[in-house]
């Protein structure tokens, strides 16, 4: 289980995301300030980043984007906090994105890897620590987007998934025999991060990441311990020029049937606390 907790590696962290509020929230088009991924769940170090997400309506971003912009980056290369943050470690620094909080899938194509619309919308709505809003505009999102997304989108997109999974699985075999075996690799890869994807869309949750934090979400968020236990086998690929990897490639295929394609509860919620 996941417990949100605002909390900060070093006192530049800090002082960095106070300067960031005082500054955003003086800003009439600014309708709330977010904290996001590490240092809202409490796992920072000096060395992570500051991610910070502001909202603004879709009407503001569209017509003055740019410009909230412009003017955040001559912010942040003049005031003295984000200096000092930039010493506490060596990556930290600040991520800031200005958005309007409309999230929209892309379409797919089966090849592609795994994308990024349930990350943005876990990270934002559900993995996240409202810092400051004006009319409770985040909290509307949140009451939109939580506990899941709307069931047809979320089935169409399981299957979509699957399908891709599966279609990169079914390379690693054809690519082994012919010896490319770094190929054959970044298809399992690919496939591991498309199980996570179904995973979690099979179990109607939101995901932090695909590639990192692998088992506080699987054990901690989806409560499957057995499962992450067989995880790390399925990358490891030893000796690497051989057929090994199309072992690996069927190991993942029958994770992928027996966790994400059989029947599903109808209401799974969410193992996360705000």
């Amino acid at each position: 289980m996941i417990k949100l907790q605002e909390t900060y590696p070093t006192p530049a962290h800090e002082k960095a995301t106070r300067a960031i509020v005082s500054y955003f929230q003086q800003l009439p088009e600014t309708e709330a300030v977010l904290l996001v991924n590490s240092c809202a769940r409490g796992q920072a170090t000096s060395d992570s980043c500051l991610d910070v997400l502001v909202l603004v309506t879709p009407q503001t971003l569209a017509q003055q984007g740019q410009q909230l912009n412009d003017s955040w980056q001559t912010f942040y290369k003049t005031d003295p906090n984000f200096a000092a943050l930039a010493q506490a470690g060596r990556f930290a620094e600040v991520h800031l994105d200005i958005e309007d909080g409309r999230y929209t899938p892309t379409p797919r194509t089966i090849d592609e890897p795994a994308d990024g619309f349930e990350l943005a919308v876990g990270n934002h709505m559900a993995y996240s620590i409202i810092l400051w809003e004006r009319n409770g505009y985040a909290t509307q999102l949140r009451q939109q987007w939580l506990p899941y997304y709307a069931q047809p989108l979320r089935q169409e997109r399981l299957v979509q998934i699957q399908n891709a999974c599966r279609h990169h699985l079914d390379h690693i075999p054809l690519y082994a025999r012919r010896e490319l075996y770094f190929a054959a690799f970044d298809r399992l890869y690919t496939s591991f991060q498309l199980f996570m994807q179904a995973l979690f869309i099979a179990h109607n949750t939101y995901p932090i990441a695909y590639n990192k934090w692998i088992r506080e979400q699987v054990v901690e968020i989806l409560g499957l311990p057995d499962l992450y236990r067989l995880l790390p086998g399925v990358l490891e690929v030893r000796p690497f020029t051989s057929g090994i990897v199309t072992s690996r490639a069927q190991e993942l295929a029958t994770l992928l049937e027996l966790y994400t394609e059989k029947k599903l509860p109808a209401a799974h919620q969410s193992n996360f606390q705000k």
